[in-house]
């Protein structure tokens, strides 16, 4: 049984970090595109590296830990791995590093890492869990003043193409499992994944509410995934 994971901002919302997006539209009082554009990085690169500082402390917070469908998930890999019974693979929609911390292995984060800093001219990723400004010197060249200012938060903005595209629809070709767990269904590609499963595959949406893929799912579960998610693995584990 090849299986496919989908998750979104809902499962990190229980662990105490707030979705980016607030019900007027706003990102946390800012305008998308002040924020979260290339363009607004060249024009504003100042107050978009504070924007992801803040996000980048409040994550390092002790508080803030992986709950109880994070560690679920992880528990399922292994086990499922262990007894090869097929593939698996966890595409998250999160920028947190909430499923590595539980354990999961074979992660795929569409939207990039917040603890990572990619070169603006090289591409070059690194781990990074400090503020980021105009003056940080590259951590490979610190003393070239040239490259100073040079390192961008490894998070994919609008306008941007999410990463691991063609892994992802690989996965869900294959799948015979696909599961969503807190994602809101409004944000392509990722909320066109369910679309690129087979016919055979299995697919169901863990969530509070409905959204506008529920449609396209066999079964809509409805409550909070560190409820539900332990549950509904236990049933798979058991089969």
């Amino acid at each position: 049984m090849n299986v496919l994971i989908l998750t979104g901002a809902g499962i990190s919302a229980e662990s105490g970090i707030p979705t980016f997006r607030d019900a007027d539209g706003l990102w946390e009082g800012h305008a998308v595109e002040e924020v979260a554009t290339p363009q607004g990085f060249a024009r504003n690169p100042d107050l978009v590296h504070e924007f992801y500082n803040q996000r980048r402390r409040a994550l390092q917070q002790p508080n803030i830990q992986p709950n109880a469908a994070h560690v679920a998930l992880a528990d399922f890999e292994r086990d499922h791995l262990a007894k090869d019974r097929g593939r698996f693979l966890l595409v998250t929609q999160n920028i947190d590093n909430l499923h590595q911390r539980a354990g999961s292995q074979n992660v795929l984060a569409m939207h990039g890492q917040l603890l990572q800093a990619r070169c603006l001219y090289t591409e070059t990723i690194f781990d990074w869990t400090d503020d980021l400004s105009v003056d940080t010197p590259h951590p490979e060249e610190p003393e070239n003043d040239s490259m100073r200012g040079c390192l961008r938060p490894n998070v994919v903005w609008f306008g941007e193409m999410p990463i691991g595209l063609s892994r992802i629809e690989q996965a869900a070709q294959a799948a015979d499992l696909f599961i969503a767990i807190g994602t809101s269904g409004l944000v392509y590609p990722a909320a066109g994944i369910v679309a690129q499963t087979p016919p055979s595959c299995r697919r169901i949406e863990v969530n509070l509410d409905n959204t506008p893929a529920s449609s396209a799912f066999d079964e809509t579960i409805r409550g909070k995934a560190g409820d539900e998610v332990p549950q509904l693995l236990d049933h798979f584990k058991a089969m």
